[in-house]
């Protein structure tokens, strides 16, 4: 498992940024009102969400990274701002919009468990003129990126039109688009370089359930007929993923199995990893087997979590 030339890499990330924001606390009563816990907080945390989490992974790795999305002009669009600087991204493609607001998710936890998650957001389209600056910003920047991620959470960043720009400028360029999609319409991420669904979510795009390994073949023939994407992903938790390589295969790749805590950000993980395994000039077979074993120290942990260099080494020497 090669991570020495992660450093020298740079990568796009193009998404619905947020925040998540976690209240962690102590459940002792149940509430006189209402027959819902009470909740005492202990302490509060917030972290970058969304696209933000795979560039917070990206980080945590040593990678150079642009960022480009939209925020709102509040304190969730100030304290985003913050987090890039902290993390020395290059923000330039970041639009703070006065009409949305900075999605946020705040889970509430107790005794290791989410208890309730609320979430602010808007899901409508972006403004037009919000849309022209973000595609001008990463038309110039995938110029100089080795990939661009595109992370759909589906909170209106992710145009049809914004995506056809991106993958199309990213295949002219020759740069890896890897799409982790969100929805039922695959067709939206038309010929790009590699879509990682999880299986519930390619079953949907192919309109049928997976069950098998015959039923997942099928549904990866119809992303595949849908996208004209060149490879797939599928990930399917304590399975493993499978890999589709120019719409063959699978390439299966089988998890460690390990104490699974916070499915959450799992995605955005394989997204990262993946990503920059392949701008380093790996082949797509060793990036999802060092994104599988990435996915799998993640959701050992609380909360959504990125994995260090350090432990991507110790897991690959006892893969």
């Amino acid at each position: 498992m090669n991570t020495e030339n992660f450093s020298n890499c740079k990568l796009l990330v193009v998404g619905d940024l947020m925040i998540d924001e976690y209240v962690w606390g102590d459940v002792e009563r149940i509430s006189p009102e209402a027959p819902v816990p009470v909740v005492s907080v202990n302490r509060e945390d917030y972290t970058l969400g969304g696209s933000g989490n795979v560039v917070n992974n990206l980080a945590a790795l040593g990678a150079q990274i642009l960022v480009a999305g939209v925020t709102g002009t509040g304190p969730g669009g100030a304290l985003m701002t913050k987090r890039f600087e902290d993390l020395g991204v290059d923000a330039g493609g970041v639009i703070q919009d006065p009409r949305r607001p900075t999605t946020r998710k705040t889970r509430i936890i107790a005794a290791n468990q989410q208890v309730l998650r609320i979430d602010r957001e808007t899901v409508q389209d972006i403004a037009g003129e919000t849309r022209e600056s973000i595609a001008a910003y990463v038309n110039k920047a995938i110029e100089s990126v080795d990939a661009v991620l595109i992370s759909d959470y589906g909170k209106g960043l992710l145009t049809r039109d914004l995506l056809a720009a991106t993958i199309k400028k990213s295949h002219a360029a020759g740069k890896p688009a890897i799409v982790d999609p969100k929805g039922m319409d695959f067709a939206k991420y038309r010929d790009a370089y590699l879509i990682t669904p999880n299986r519930k979510e390619a079953g949907l795009a192919a309109g049928l359930d997976i069950v098998d390994a015959d039923t997942q073949d099928r549904a990866a023939a119809a992303i595949f007929a849908k996208t004209g994407a060149r490879n797939l992903l599928i990930t399917c938790g304590q399975d493993g993923m499978a890999l589709y390589e120019d719409n063959t295969g699978p390439h299966t790749i089988r998890s460690k199995a390990r104490q699974v805590f916070d499915v959450s950000g799992a995605g955005d993980t394989v997204v990262a990893v993946t990503g920059l395994a392949l701008a380093s000039g790996q082949a797509l077979q060793e990036a999802a087997a060092l994104a599988n074993l990435a996915a799998g120290i993640v959701v050992g942990k609380i909360g959504t979590a990125t994995v260090s260099l350090a432990e991507l080494s110790a897991a690959g020497r006892t893969a």
